[in-house]
């Protein structure tokens, strides 16, 4: 029953401050003036900074996989911070590296690689070549198409043979006017091994010959000098986290210098180091905007200090018929929190037709597919500001008006 009594006082005061704002709509709306300007810049700041957010993080997504996770070989520990290559280190080869992918309790791919600058020559008449060999710890790689040919097999991988596929710059290299094609059963020689061309490769964005061949056939001394990196691709971004901790557990047992010789590098730290920039900037300008604000909440206040001096006597009316310090703290509390609001949400719709108007002219002077970006979280910050204004800058005139004495308010009639 008491908190019903309540509810009705309250809606009582909230209709009661309507009506009083009516009254004087047009001081109302010069007063509230800063609020509008204020909540206007920051909508238009937050829409501005998360569309930003959400493209740098398309981008992100689009250059790299989220569910990627990085092994890199670590070669230099820092000395007196001076970067100095380790004298002994571990690194994976193709078979640890099957034995860590099988440990893995999560859906996950993987592939392990090794890429130099190396010379090779043609076997028909020793001719030598410049190019990138990568050794591959996998039948196939994601960003990799075969147009002529095929891959590497996982039985070629165990079983080490000789086979190879190249792409079109280096099959025009190798045949010269002939047909790309032709290219397919032609032997080259890298490092004394004769490896036999099985499939060519679309060029996409290369720009030199490249040579792919089974990592398995790459010695140790080649794979200790250059180690290969190592790919693990999760089923699920959600998975990333745990297979992460897996990793690090399988190589802190498995390898005898443990986690020193790798980095373990996800793609969600980056999206993460954006997340961090963005909401320094988001700190860094709402701090700014919010001058602003604070310059709206103090123009509320001097409507309520008017409201109470001009409202004096009705004060001391109300009171000498019963009204409590409470009716009264609340009548102008609900006036503060109503004029805040108020003002919040004619901010709030200007705030979001200049940034309509704003992406065009992005759009005109930068050539990005940039668009403003509109959250829960800007319209729930705004109802925040809108109720804080109320609350603390009507606190002040609400007490002044509570602690009126009724008889001395009555007397400056």
């Amino acid at each position: 029953m008491t908190t019903l009594v309540m509810g009705k006082k309250i809606l009582i005061s909230f209709a009661t401050a309507l009506q009083n704002i009516r009254s004087r709509f047009f001081h109302t709306i010069l007063s509230i003036l800063g609020i509008v300007i204020g909540v206007a810049a920051l909508v238009a700041m937050l829409s501005l900074i998360d569309g930003m957010e959400q493209y740098a993080q398309e981008q992100i997504t689009k250059t790299t996989s989220l569910k990627a996770i990085l092994l890199q070989p670590n070669l230099y520990k820092s000395v007196n911070d001076v970067g100095v290559k380790k004298q002994t280190y571990a690194y994976l080869n193709y078979d640890s590296f099957v034995k860590l992918r099988s440990a893995l309790t999560k859906p996950a791919a993987g592939y392990l690689y090794s890429r130099q600058n190396a010379e090779i020559t043609k076997k028909a008449d020793n001719r030598p070549i410049g190019t990138i060999v990568t050794g591959l710890g996998l039948p196939t790689h994601p960003d990799i198409t075969i147009i002529y040919g095929t891959a590497f097999s996982e039985a070629d991988l165990t079983a080490r043979r000789n086979v190879a596929f190249i792409n079109q710059r280096l099959a025009k290299q190798l045949v010269g006017k002939k047909p790309e094609k032709t290219a397919i059963n032609q032997q080259i020689v890298y490092k004394g091994m004769v490896l036999t061309v099985i499939g060519i490769s679309a060029d996409k964005d290369a720009k030199v010959g490249q040579l792919l061949m089974p990592i398995t056939l790459l010695p140790d001394s080649v794979l200790k000098a250059t180690p290969p990196m190592g790919i693990i691709e999760a089923g699920n971004v959600e998975d990333v986290p745990e297979l992460k901790k897996q990793i690090e557990n399988w190589l802190t047992v498995n390898m005898k210098t443990k986690l020193a010789d790798f980095s373990i590098i996800t793609n969600e730290q980056r999206v993460s180091q954006v997340a961090k920039g963005f909401l320094l900037f988001r700190l860094i300008m709402g701090m700014i905007v919010g001058i602003s604000v604070l310059v709206g909440g103090i123009g509320v206040m001097n409507v309520l200090l008017i409201s109470v001096s001009e409202r004096t006597v009705e004060i001391g009316v109300r009171k000498a018929l019963g009204a409590k310090r409470q009716d009264i703290l609340w009548q102008f509390l609900s006036e503060s929190i109503t004029i805040s609001t108020f003002g919040s949400l004619l901010g709030l719709g200007l705030g979001l037709l200049s940034t309509l108007a704003f992406v065009p002219i992005v759009k005109a002077l930068i050539d990005v597919p940039f668009q403003m970006a509109y959250t829960w979280n800007t319209f729930i910050i705004i109802m925040v500001i809108a109720m804080l204004i109320g609350v603390v800058f009507g606190t002040y005139p609400a007490m002044r008006a509570a602690r009126l004495d009724p008889v001395e308010a009555i007397r400056r009639e």
